[in-house]
């Protein structure tokens, strides 16, 4: 599988993996060792209501130790200004330049707010941070956070934790085909290793989950199952999957000679 270059970091791995909600510790450790990710996420928000302040925390151990690169996020923001404020003091406490903009619009669906998105992502782009926007398949919006100067877009499958898989995936098609240079990871409604299948055989260049993980019944053994899954489907599209016929070719000819010589 051929790796993934964000900015000037070489990713040996497709799977950006969550950190929210295992049962302990020890099995997201786990988890994140066995999955081979290459980028874990992490809610700064969740970290700073529990109490947590600095980057000392045994929590934060853990995922400097596992060698994945960090990507902080704003979940749980809902205006620009949130989103912004919160990204600064993650570069402080992280001292990366990377962030997981979430600016969210609807509490039902967890639906990005595309206006205040717009607004964060370009100023932190200004502010000098590799954005990553959480947004919708919507290309129009798509387009705009490209336009403010993001370099890799994350458009959801289905609503965040949601399960559901990929929703639409004809946008998605749609929203490959006309960025075909962009990074583009598919994030949010995973709910299985053949949702992160089926991304990656339409050309997706990663897959970003959480819930799919840590909410199954032995997150340790879903993560490295995840991890093959979005392997092979990577491969799979390098490989050049074979084009569906409206009816049966046979695959042994009945006439001629059976090899090409």
């Amino acid at each position: 599988m051929s790796s993934l270059t964000i900015g000037d970091v070489v990713l040996s791995s497709r799977f950006f993996l969550g950190t929210a909600g295992y049962p302990s510790p020890t099995v997201l450790q786990e988890a994140i060792n066995v999955s081979g990710a290459s980028v874990v996420t992490l809610g700064l928000k969740r970290q700073l209501s529990s109490g947590t302040s600095t980057a000392d925390h045994a929590f934060f151990q853990i995922i400097k130790q596992s060698g994945a690169y960090l990507l902080p996020n704003t979940a749980g923001c809902k205006t620009a200004k949130d989103a912004i404020t919160l990204a600064l003091m993650a570069r402080e406490l992280f001292e990366t330049r990377w962030i997981k903009l979430e600016v969210i619009g609807d509490d039902y669906t967890l639906q990005p707010d595309p206006q205040e998105l717009l607004i964060a992502a370009k100023t932190l782009v200004e502010e000098g941070f590799e954005v990553f926007p959480y947004c919708t398949d919507d290309l129009v919006t798509c387009q705009r956070l490209l336009d403010v100067g993001c370099k890799i877009l994350m458009p959801w499958g289905a609503p965040i934790g949601s399960g559901q898989g990929l929703t639409n995936p004809n946008a998605l098609r749609i929203l490959r085909s006309r960025l075909p240079d962009i990074p583009l990871v598919v994030d949010a409604g995973i709910g299985s290793p053949k949702d992160a299948i089926q991304a990656m055989e339409m050309g997706f260049d990663a897959v970003l989950l959480n819930s799919a993980v840590s909410q199954s019944h032995h997150p340790v053994k879903m993560a490295k199952a995840f991890g093959m899954a979005i392997e092979a489907g990577r491969m799979a599209y390098e490989a050049g999957i074979m084009a569906k016929q409206d009816m049966a070719v046979p695959t042994t000819a009945v006439t001629g000679q059976p090899f090409l010589l």
